[in-house]
């Protein structure tokens, strides 16, 4: 049973809020290096909003990197996160340009009067930070703790005692570890000693399916148990992989306003007369980009094809060597495949309409 959402604070980053009743943002990382902006990188990172995410997060290891980053958030449709390891300097130059959230990590942003530079001017700026706290990179007094958890909250705390210091509470949190049981109970630990929003993630969670599986299990017990107010799947694979993921994860639950249409398709066998994998596949982004509580289902025969066309809204259904086309219960269509599928994708704006 879905319990109620935490009361966390409200933080703004760039046009979004997270926190209080807002909704859940999706967040995903860019996965290259930056050398030059061109139309061709703000198309595809503006294309991610259509598909459901929030926010991108950049890793900058260089000043060059936040010059370039300051140059490109102006053209994105989606808030711009710069990411700061190591070096503060840099996190202070990012904050010269109109990004939305500066993220550092407190086990190697270095000493306590570096953190509080940064602060005040993320203050004077109106920018929040999140303090992104990893297994891997924890304040080096707590390397060898051995309760995992309790590292990770304590890492995180301490730091936002520095901020805090120098009056700074504009602060998001994330406790993340490639062990995903450390951070679902680092997550409950932060959430009853603190009012800031958290951040959801489990780090290095490996390839396509491993990756989705732990984090719709544990994040999604999380999320299920009103925890979470922005979320990163993160996936060694393409970055819009980790949006559509985490957008169904949201849908499923159904703990986020904007959800997205229930696709139904089966899986090939020999009863197959209908390439179902195929055309999922075509119209998979384009349900992405869609709002609605509706359901679409892909069946590849006459077995389980009409008796789930029946049950959603929009169906289409091999039979033989006829494909059909059902709508709230109604055959409405029958021809080839060519036919049946310009048929079916003129219905689903038509359904997406109304």
């Amino acid at each position: 049973m879905l319990q109620a959402r935490r009361a966390a604070r409200t933080v703004h980053i760039g046009n979004i809020a997270i926190g209080g009743d807002n909704p859940i943002a999706i967040q995903t990382m860019w996965d290259r290096p930056i050398n030059t902006i061109d139309e061709q990188l703000v198309s595809r990172i503006n294309n991610l909003k259509t598909i459901g995410c929030d926010a991108i997060r950049f890793g900058s290891p260089r000043i060059s990197d936040v010059e370039l980053l300051g140059e490109l958030a102006p053209k994105l449709d989606l808030p711009l996160i710069v990411d700061i390891h190591f070096d503060y300097k840099i996190a202070l130059r990012a904050l010269d340009y109109p990004i939305a959230k500066l993220r550092i990590n407190p086990g190697n942003i270095g000493m306590e009067w570096k953190v509080s530079e940064v602060a005040k001017k993320a203050k004077d700026k109106g920018i929040p930070i999140r303090i992104g706290v990893n297994g891997g990179s924890l304040l080096a007094s707590l390397k060898e703790e051995k309760d995992r958890a309790h590292a990770l909250v304590k890492s995180a705390l301490d730091e936002v005692e520095l901020l805090e210091k120098v009056g700074f509470e504009n602060i998001v949190i994330s406790v993340k570890d490639s062990n995903p049981e450390h951070v679902d109970e680092a997550v409950r630990l932060l959430a009853d000693q603190c009012d800031y929003p958290i951040h959801l993630g489990i780090t290095e969670a490996g390839t396509l399916i491993p990756a989705i599986t732990q984090s719709a299990f544990f994040l999604g017990g999380l999320l299920r148990d009103g925890l979470g107010d922005t979320i990163r799947i993160s996936i060694s694979d393409r970055i819009e992989y980790e949006v559509m993921a985490a957008r169904q994860l949201l849908s499923l639950l159904k703990i986020d306003e904007r959800r997205m249409p229930k696709l139904i398709s089966c899986p090939l066998c020999a009863r197959n007369t209908f390439d179902t994998h195929s055309f999922a596949q075509k119209i998979e982004q384009r349900l992405y980009s869609m709002q609605g509580d509706f359901s679409v289902a892909v069946m590849g025969c006459v077995v389980n094809g009409p008796g789930e066309a029946s049950a959603a809204d929009l169906a289409i259904t091999g039979a033989g060597k006829k494909v059909f086309v059902y709508r709230k219960h109604q055959r409405i269509f029958e021809g080839d495949a060519q036919a049946a599928e310009l048929f079916f994708l003129n219905e689903l704006e038509n359904l997406e309409k109304q």
